[in-house]
This record gives structure tokens, C-alpha cells and sequence, in this order.
């Protein structure tokens, strides 16, 4: 018992497979690891985002007026998304206070279309290497379907050449190719799982900015800025 269960552990299969399973083993290897990355990186990138957006939005409900608004946001959130969104949105009040002819409603679009413009591009920042995700989740298992099918037709094949069918001859191919689907599975879960999370946690960020955007605009259109 200690032969077969030496000969189909994850290594001698790897080891003993055809050439095309193994490319398709280090192809999923590789995309899995990839993946990893992306899941790593956008979850904390994300995360940060939006503790840092309920922060924001919960100053701006507070503040009663620009002055007040401005006033929390001036001590050193220049590097977070709602932060930079707040500061361009001051910038553009700021850039408007000249112009006499527009109406306070005129300046509000304004501003709120350029924080839009500023969340939009953080939005495109965050959504970076998302489709991938995407993609391995719905491609891996085919990938691994195809090693699959592959490993099957070779055993197939050293069963027809050793004109012998018993479980020592067939077992090892059935194995390495079933470990093709597996490895398609083990990249594509993780892929789908994570991409449908962070793809919500998008949305509700998109959600708590564009409440943020309205608050904020309302103070800093309010004429004059200093008041």
C-alpha cells in the first residue's frame, strides 16, 4: 500500500505528468499565486479607502458650515481618496468665488461635478487588475478541464500500448488528471469569491462617496467660503 500511496502524492504526480499538464499545472500555479496578489492588495487598498470615507462623511455631517468643514480636513488627509476628493472640491470653490454671474446652484454643480470627476478616477484606481479576477474565475476551470482531458487520453493511450487495464496502470494518469481539475477549481473559487466581494464593497464605497459629494458641495457652495 505504501507504492501506490507514494506514487500518487501531489509531487511524483507532478513530476511524472505529460508536458501539456504540466504546463497547465504551472499556468494555474502561476494565475493562483497572481490572483492572490490582486485579492490581497485590493482588499486592503479598499478597506482603507473606506474607513477613511466613513471618517470623512462623518466630519462633514457633523460641520455646519465650509469653515468648520475645511477646518477638520486640514490636518493631513492629503494622501486618502475622500481627502483628495474634499480638497479639489474646496479648490474648485475657491476658483469659482470670483465669478459673480453664477448662481449658488451653478456653483454647486460645479463642484460636485468635479469631486465626481475625482471619485471616478480613484473608482478606475481601485477597479485596476479587477477584470482578472474576472477572467480566472470563469477560465481556470476549463484550463484545468483541459489538462484534464489531456491526462485521460494519455492513459488511454498507455493502456492501449501495455494491453493491460488493471488500477496500477490506470490509477497514476486518472490521478494527474484529476489534479489538473483541481488546481482549475483551487484558482477559480478563490477568483469568483473575491471578486464578487470586492466588487460590493465598491459599490457601497462608490455609495458613502457620492453621499459625501453631496454633503461637502452643499457647504462649500454656500457664499461667501469664509462665513
Amino acid at each position: 500500500m505504501n507504492g501506490p500511496t507514494a506514487t500518487l502524492s501531489i509531487v511524483p504526480l507532478f513530476l511524472n505528468a505529460d508536458p501539456v499538464v504540466k504546463g497547465v499545472l504551472l499556468l494555474l500555479l502561476a494565475a493562483s499565486v497572481w490572483s492572490w496578489a490582486v485579492i490581497i492588495d485590493k482588499l486592503w487598498r479598499l478597506g482603507a479607502a473606506s474607513r477613511s470615507a466613513r471618517d470623512h462623511e462623518a466630519r462633514a455631517a457633523a460641520a455646519q458650515s465650509a469653515r468648520e468643514l475645511l477646518a477638520t480636513e486640514a490636518r493631513g488627509h492629503s494622501g486618502d481618496p475622500a481627502g483628495l476628493m474634499l480638497s479639489i472640491g474646496w479648490a474648485e470653490s475657491i476658483a469659482g468665488q470670483a465669478s459673480e454671474a453664477e448662481t449658488a446652484g451653478e456653483r454647486r454643480d460645479r463642484i460636485e461635478r468635479a469631486m465626481r470627476l475625482a471619485l471616478n478616477a480613484e473608482l478606475r484606481r481601485l477597479e485596476v487588475r479587477l477584470p482578472f479576477l474576472a477572467t480566472l474565475g470563469s477560465a481556470a476551470p476549463f484550463i484545468g478541464l483541459f489538462g484534464t482531458v489531456w491526462g485521460i487520453m494519455r492513459s488511454f493511450e498507455g493502456i492501449a500500448a501495455a494491453h493491460n487495464t488493471s488500477l496500477a496502470v490506470v490509477a497514476p494518469g486518472i490521478a494527474e488528471a484529476l489534479f489538473a481539475t483541481a488546481m482549475g477549481l483551487a484558482a477559480a473559487i478563490p477568483a469568483v469569491v473575491a471578486y464578487n466581494k470586492i466588487t460590493v464593497d465598491l459599490g457601497r464605497f462608490a455609495g458613502r462617496m457620492q453621499g459625501l459629494i453631496g454633503r461637502s458641495a452643499g457647504l462649500l457652495s454656500r457664499p461667501p467660503l469664509e462665513a
